[in-house]
């Protein structure tokens, strides 16, 4: 087929641009024809809380992108929507992470549709966002209206959709991020980062918002019995909201010599010494769908801790390859000292190598023909 994917691509940077690449390349291996429409212009600096939105690593071999869409300017939206639907794509694939997008995306989209033949499949991240702004629900409305069918990577996200549409959607969970460097022993990545191979260390990772728990993470910490065990918290990822919250909690609990920050942005070449330095990946979030550091720690089979919200229970079965905690840092660090205790969970390597398998990409995409009506 002739795919089209509508969504971010290099030289933007992050989990995003990321999936939309990787699933690019397994259409591709499939036969499919593939090009990727991606931003010329994402987001406006005054509404973007990082320090760049661009890569300086090298754009993927052998990937069409074109970076046309720019998501402030209605003129753009006309000429981009008039180009995609020129090239009669037979599936378009685009994602939808944010109401902001849909003013931009949802012109695009009914432009495409006067073609009269390519079918809109929406991969959607989130329908209801985790940082509600004024016109979230109007904006959504008005981009779900061109779609045909729906892919949600968590139970949570489906339901939410019922609360807008009852056009065709399907669930399958989000598939591995399996394109980064395979991990390296723990002293190895214990010495690239400066750390002492001895400890014990939980990991968080990811862009830093509020929604994603830092705060529980480091409360936890504070625990008696956490400081007791000698367990030390790496915190890899970009600040997206005020540093200075978590920083109190740091001083108010004297925690500096027992976490250790690494907040500039870390590239996809690198990721893997984070995650090798790591016994255990932590993600305490107060609210979720489905996170994509899930599938990061799957693709280097590093046991979990996550919390009872969203989707993250659906892919972490308790007790198996990690556990599930309730939002709370007293029950985060009674989560993390068990696992600890010697032999806490039999099997815990192969479980992973098992559960791991469920969440491959040829999985996705087959589900992905089925609700589109093209298997």
């Amino acid at each position: 087929m002739n795919i089209a994917i509508i969504g971010p691509a290099h030289p933007l940077r992050g989990g995003l641009s990321t999936y939309d690449e990787r699933l690019a390349e397994v259409l591709q291996q499939q036969g499919h024809s593939v090009v990727i429409y991606s931003f010329s212009l994402q987001y406006p600096g005054f509404l973007f809380p990082g320090t760049t939105q661009y890569t300086s690593e090298p754009a993927p071999k052998h990937l069409t992108i074109k970076t046309v869409i720019n998501s402030v300017n209605p003129f753009n939206w006309l000429k981009v929507g008039g180009q995609i639907k020129a090239a009669n794509h037979d599936l378009i694939i685009v994602r939808y992470w944010l109401p902001f997008m849909g003013p931009c995306l949802g012109t695009i989209l009914r432009i495409v549709k006067k073609n009269r033949h390519s079918r809109i499949l929406c991969i959607a991240d989130n329908i209801i966002p985790h940082e509600k702004r004024p016109g979230d629900k109007q904006f959504t409305k008005y981009f779900l209206k061109p779609i045909d069918i729906f892919v949600t990577m968590s139970k949570n996200v489906l339901e939410d959709l019922k609360q807008f549409t009852t056009k065709p959607a399907k669930f399958s969970p989000h598939p591995l991020y399996d394109n980064f460097e395979p991990a390296v022993p723990k002293e190895e990545a214990c010495r690239k980062l400066n750390l002492d191979p001895h400890s014990k260390y939980i990991l968080f990772f990811g862009f830093i918002r509020k929604y994603k728990g830092l705060d529980i993470a480091l409360t936890a910490m504070a625990d008696e019995r956490i400081k007791a065990a000698g367990i030390k918290l790496i915190v890899a990822g970009e600040f997206y909201t005020d540093r200075e919250e978590y920083d109190k909690i740091i001083d108010e609990h004297q925690l500096s010599d027992r976490v250790h920050f690494f907040t500039e942005f870390i590239p996809n070449d690198e990721v893997r010494y984070y995650f090798s330095a790591a016994d255990l990946v932590v993600q305490p979030y107060h609210n979720a769908t489905q996170s994509g550091i899930t599938l990061i720690a799957y693709h280097f089979e590093k046991p979990m801790i996550v919390t009872n919200v969203g989707g993250l229970r659906e892919i972490v079965p308790d007790g198996k390859v990690g556990y599930v905690a309730e939002v709370s840092p007293k029950a985060v660090a009674d989560a993390i000292l068990k696992f600890f205790e010697p032999g806490a969970i039999p099997g815990l390597q192969e479980n992973l190598k098992q559960e791991k398998k469920k969440y491959t990409w040829e999985t996705f995409t087959r589900n992905m023909f089925e609700i589109a009506g093209l298997k």
